[in-house]
């Protein structure tokens, strides 16, 4: 029986000539429209901007948590299914006997390179004091926060937000584009991934959409992480030199403030324009090693001078704990808890107080802090009466703990999978889908692993023992970092590794800014590896000025809000094209077998 062969006419039709030559107008267009709308939009009216985007994320969070949740457990099995299945698993991504491009050990490199950086750097110790301090263990009342059995849940939760659910996410953008881009010779843009289930059709304004919304998940997703990038290398300044005109002085502890993070912003992303223009750009791979080499130099540090024999016994037990709950990691989604259901819960001693007792539903509130809050009336309810109220309100405190950090997590990776995902395409020719699929989720995910116990496992230690007595706790989340080097080190040593860090992660920045602009030009331009400078150096412009104004237009104490509100808005309809991209996947593979099978029956 012959199988009809694939659709691999993919038609970007692009300019001629003019300012967007080789690049397709409606994209660029669009595209850029969008995010120039975006930009004045927080310019003219910031407050309007800030709290529409916060109204609207609510909103969007309300009725789609659980479908982010779900969905990426979703990406995670289905990736196991794939690579576990033999016809599937052994595909090579390329032509018959084809090898791979990379050595193993350039291929890790570049991957670590790509999907990690500047989120370990920010996150390695505040991720894991953070989660040991609240995660959903602690707010059903099962253990005290920031104890020793608050641990174990802690880092289960570290695990899942860096671990082989984050991973999954980029692995299925990248699995997608480098299937149809080796097997079927088609471009390394997103519109290729849906063809199996769309056909010609992708061919017309609505693969025009898919690449757009490609490239919107892209700018909001480098957005983020520069932001976090650029506050913690505004906080490493600080830490070096005391310049205190950078930091908002007026808190319980210094941190960036919107003159320091503008200042930090158009010097990083000065310098990533600068790339693109001279041509420096080709060097990425010579700052990636050296971003390697100081990657493992601070490691080292903290192997030699921290807490390095608490980070290994933590490592082996929480990755039991975290494997025994994948599942329920995975699929575990809560909703919001309304005013009425929390009402219906009270006893009947608090159903009058109901409104002044609404606290047992916050996000982040221990019962200790809850009563401790109490004024009045309900201050005077008996013990036993509060526990039971606080135990009313665990549907909401899950809910907007879990909206509030695990949600946002997804949405970031989402949102930064078609910039990880185009680049692990990029560099995994020849390898079959299995290889990819435990090369790309299995390794990372293991240094994530080492790098938060190590980091994050220090500043714990640190914690319990009584020697940073509150202080790491207390930074801000880009601020750990530093704040847990003072507490290992002084002297000159203390310097050399602050300014190192500063290096790392002012090349982490530059590198992904930069390779985030290509991608942006690659979609943009059909899928074309090489683009123009001009139009790297507008995406440039444009990067910073969505990312400026969005810093600009957020409340003064918290000024990465704007830029997480848009990019987990930002990042749904890209979740929707990434679960078409699944299916269509599977499509692919099932339809090759048949043709492979039916191409080795003989003629009858």
């Amino acid at each position: 029986m012959s199988i009809k062969p694939p659709f691999t006419d993919l038609e970007i039709k692009k300019q001629e000539a003019g300012f967007y030559k080789d690049n397709s107008l409606p994209i660029a267009l669009i595209s850029k429209l969008l995010m120039i709308a975006l930009v004045l939009w927080a310019l003219v009216w910031p407050a309007n901007a800030n709290a529409t985007l916060g109204n609207w994320n609510w909103s969007l969070l309300e009725k789609f948590n659980g479908f982010y949740i779900v969905i990426t457990g979703f990406f995670a099995f289905f990736l196991l299914v794939i690579a576990l299945l033999p016809r599937t698993g052994k595909r090579i991504m390329g032509t018959a006997g084809e090898t791979p491009e990379f050595s193993n050990f350039s291929w890790f490199s570049m991957m670590f390179g790509a999907g990690l950086g500047v989120g370990l750097m920010v996150f390695a110790t505040a991720e894991p004091i953070g989660l040991w301090g609240s995660n959903p263990v602690i707010l059903s009342g099962a253990v005290e926060a920031s104890s020793v059995e608050a641990i174990q849940s802690g880092y289960r939760y570290t695990f899942l937000h860096y671990g082989f659910h984050a991973w999954s996410i980029y692995v299925v953008t990248g699995l997608s584009l480098a299937y149809y881009a080796y097997t079927r010779d088609m471009p390394l843009t997103i519109r290729s991934a849906l063809t199996p289930l769309f056909g010609a059709r992708i061919n017309s304004s609505f693969g025009h959409i898919v690449d757009v919304l490609g490239v919107v998940a892209t700018v909001l997703g480098v957005s983020v992480t520069i932001g976090f990038g650029v506050s913690q290398f505004i906080d490493g300044m600080y830490a070096i030199t005391g310049m205190s005109w950078m930091m908002d002085m007026t808190g319980e502890v210094p941190a960036p403030n919107k003159v320091g993070l503008i200042a930090g912003l158009v010097m990083i992303m000065g310098l990533s324009i600068l790339s693109a223009v001279s041509g420096v750009g080709r060097g990425v791979k010579y700052l990636s090693n050296l971003n390697l080499v100081l990657s493992i130099i601070l490691l080292l540090v903290f192997v030699i001078f921290g807490s390095f024999m608490f980070a290994l016994s933590t490592f082996g037990s929480a990755f039991v704990d975290y494997i025994l709950h994948f599942a329920q990691l995975s699929f575990g989604a809560y909703g919001p808890q309304s005013a009425a259901d929390f009402a219906a819960a009270l006893p009947e001693a608090a159903k009058p107080l109901a409104a002044d007792l609404s606290a047992a539903q916050g996000a982040w509130g221990s019962f200790e802090g809850f009563v401790a809050g109490l004024t009045g009336a309900t201050a005077e309810l008996d013990e036993d009466t509060l526990k039971a109220v606080y135990a009313a309100g665990e549907g909401g405190r899950q809910f907007g703990w879990q909206a509030g950090w695990t949600t946002f997590y997804w949405a970031w990776w989402i949102a930064f999978s078609p910039f990880v995902g185009l680049f692990l395409a990029r560099i995994s020719k020849g390898r079959s889908v299995r290889e990819f699929i435990v090369g790309c989720v299995l390794a990372p995910s293991l240094v994530c692993f080492a790098w938060m116990t190590i980091l994050g496992g220090t500043a714990i230690d640190l914690e319990l023992t009584g020697g940073a007595d509150g202080a790491i706790i207390g930074a801000s989340n880009t601020a750990k970092l530093f704040v847990t080097l003072g507490q290992m080190l002084d002297g000159g040593l203390l310097t050399a590794v602050s300014i190192m860090c500063v290096v790392l992660i002012m090349t982490f920045l530059v590198t992904s800014a930069d390779s985030g602009i290509l991608v942006m030009n690659t979609i943009m331009s059909g899928g074309e590896q090489e683009t123009g400078v001009k139009h790297r150096i507008v995406w440039g412009l444009i990067l910073t000025a969505v990312i400026g104004t969005l810093l600009a237009a957020a409340g003064e104490n918290n000024p990465m809000d704007a830029l997480r509100n848009a990019m987990i808005i930002g990042a749904l309809p890209f979740t929707v094209v990434m679960g078409l991209m699944c299916v269509a996947l599977a499509k692919a593979l099932y339809r090759d077998g048949l043709r492979e099978k039916a191409a080795k029956q003989p003629a009858e």
